[in-house]
Order: C-alpha cells, then sequence, then structure tokens
C-alpha cells in the first residue's frame, strides 16, 4: 500500500484503479478494510478499528484519498468537505482535441438516476449544482485517435461529475462505456492526481500529489514528469 502521509489523525494513500473505497455488493478488494487491516497489524491494535471514509474514488479511478483515524479527525475533514475547502485535482485523458489556449468552465445540473446507476444533465429545478474547471496539457494521437490530456479543478463533488459533464461537451473520457462509445476492458481515462486541505488538529495546509504512470497515461508520462 502506497501511503503518503500519516499521523495520529488521519492517514493519506494512493487507491489504485480496481479497487473500492469501502466494501460494497461486490465480492472485490476496498481500501477501507484494507487500511484497517494495515493499522491493527503495525500498530497490535485489539478488537475493532477505527476508520472514517471522509470521500470516495469511483471503482475504476485511482489517485490520492484521505482517511480518519479517530472520530474528532472525520467530523473536522467532513465539515471541509462540506464548506468545500478540500481541494480536488484530476488528471484525465478524453476522446477529441481541445484547445491548448483555453480554460474551460463547466456548469450544469446533475440529477441521479439510482436504477440505471448514471448521472444525467438536468434542469436547475430539480438538478443539483455542478462546476468545474480545467486546462489541456496536451493532444496526442493514439492508434488513429485523437485524446486530451485535461487538468481538472472539481468545484462540486457530485456522482459522476466529471464523467457526465465532459460528455455532454462531446468530450468522454477514454475507456467511458456508460458516458462515451462503448469499448473492451474497464480502464477509465481518470486519476485524482492532486489533494489539499486543512489538518484537522494542527490547522495547517496539506497537500498531496500522485501521478499515473499506468494504461492509458503512460503515453503522457514525459509531459507529467516535466509539470
Amino acid at each position: 500500500m502506497n501511503i503518503l502521509y500519516e499521523d495520529n489523525h488521519l492517514i493519506v494513500c494512493v487507491k489504485e484503479p480496481g479497487v473500492l473505497s469501502q466494501a460494497g455488493s461486490l465480492d472485490m478488494p476496498d481500501m477501507l478494510t484494507k487500511i484497517k487491516a494495515y493499522i491493527k497489524e503495525k500498530y497490535n491494535k485489539p478488537g475493532n478499528v477505527y476508520l472514517g471514509l471522509v470521500h470516495r474514488l469511483d471503482l475504476n479511478v485511482g489517485g490520492v484519498m484521505v482517511f480518519a483515524k479517530t472520530s474528532k479527525a472525520a467530523k473536522r475533514l467532513n465539515e471541509q468537505i462540506r464548506y468545500h475547502s478540500i481541494e480536488k485535482k484530476y488528471l484525465a485523458v478524453v476522446i477529441g482535441a481541445l484547445d491548448k489556449n483555453k480554460i474551460y468552465s463547466l456548469e450544469n445540473y446533475i440529477i441521479k438516476d439510482t436504477t440505471n446507476k448514471k448521472a444525467i444533465i438536468s434542469n436547475k429545478e430539480n438538478g443539483k449544482y455542478a462546476k468545474l474547471s480545467f486546462k489541456v496539457i496536451e493532444n496526442l494521437v493514439i492508434d488513429k485517435q485523437i485524446y486530451s490530456l485535461i487538468d481538472i479543478d472539481l468545484e462540486t463533488g457530485r456522482f459522476h461529475q466529471i464523467r457526465v459533464q465532459l460528455a455532454n461537451i462531446n468530450h468522454p473520457l477514454y475507456g467511458d462505456n456508460k458516458y462515451g462509445p462503448k469499448t473492451l476492458g474497464y480502464e477509465l481515462g481518470l486519476y485524482a492526481y492532486s489533494l489539499s486541505f486543512y489538518h484537522p488538529t494542527k490547522k495547517e495546509k496539506l497537500i498531496f500529489t500522485h501521478y499515473p504512470n499506468e494504461g492509458i497515461f503512460k503515453n503522457y508520462k514525459k509531459i507529467l514528469k516535466g509539470n
């Protein structure tokens, strides 16, 4: 397990794509269970280990996550989520060419279709406000198709927000079978590379960064290192 930071209050680590954030209906490994086992073994803790889930990443999305090791830390980190003090940045590979000289800002209203587990662009009356902005890092031709690597600032955290908003402007994520063209495999061109928040007790701002180096992102390895 790739741990970026750990103290008595929290633990920051990297979730690999294909791992759940927490246990669910799928019989697959999940971060909450893995970290609890790590803490129990490392500190020889008897009984149940407390670990607070502060935020989630989708199954096929990798990247930086923070977990609370105390209820006080969980409460204070959840307050930061509520008041948008936690900043999340994503790297995404999308289908098609985008203008490298432009800053894009997307604002929509989204509803969640619980039956089909899908987000739908809606209207102000029945949807939840969703906003993100992004800049284009590079356009590349891969297997005769143009893809753009983009750097996303996620300003609201709605269900499947990035996926549905990018598909709505006709630039769906690489490998997104739900919102883009049907493809084989489960790889998704989305990675949560940066997470920043205020320490729950020290009040200092912490910033953690981890770049992807697998799958479609391998094509941009030199570019990412240059950043």
